[in-house]
């Protein structure tokens, strides 16, 4: 910082009369000169703000697929035959089971002197399975993203949204 007094030997600046220390000296004690200096500090402060670079847009699109979806199905079938059998019986017999093939009795009573059962026919149940491969045409949904990246100066905020 520069001296607040001029040095003696050169003219005050701007036609401005600068205190001298010896006059100060050669004062009486009741008058007190008083001289007020300015003592300056520099601060800084750093302050930051948003500056936009770049925008990007980004839509989503959905697609769609005609495709065909695969299956195994199954169907089963039953098979009646009736097999004649024509034979009395003392008793009923019961279902019962011969391989892939259930066997149902068919009775009937006949009236003769005395009553006796008489086994009629019987029935021969087989199952079949058959499987095949059936095609169902289904309609599937994709989406898929496109980013574009527009330049700041390029940038209209005025410009409509894409949907």
């Amino acid at each position: 910082m520069a001296d607040p007094i001029p040095p003696a030997s050169g003219p005050p600046q701007d036609g401005e009369q600068a205190p001298v220390l010896d006059d100060a000296l050669r004062s009486s004690a009741r008058t007190v000169s008083e001289e007020v200096i300015q003592l300056v500090e520099e601060t800084a402060s750093v302050g930051k703000r948003q500056v936009v670079t770049g925008r990007v847009r980004v839509q989503t699109v959905t697609d769609t697929i005609e495709e065909l979806a695969h299956a195994d199905v199954e169907r089963e079938t039953v098979e009646v035959t009736r097999v004649p059998v024509d034979r009395m019986v003392e008793i009923a017999p019961e279902i019962r089971t011969e391989g892939d093939v259930t066997i149902v009795p068919v009775l009937e009573e006949v009236l003769v002197v005395e009553k006796r059962l008489v086994l009629k026919e019987e029935l021969h149940i087989r199952r079949r399975v058959a499987a095949e491969t059936v095609e169902v045409p289904v309609t599937l949904r994709k989406q898929r993203a496109i980013v574009e990246r527009i330049a700041p100066d390029a940038y209209n905020p005025n410009e409509e949204k894409a949907p």
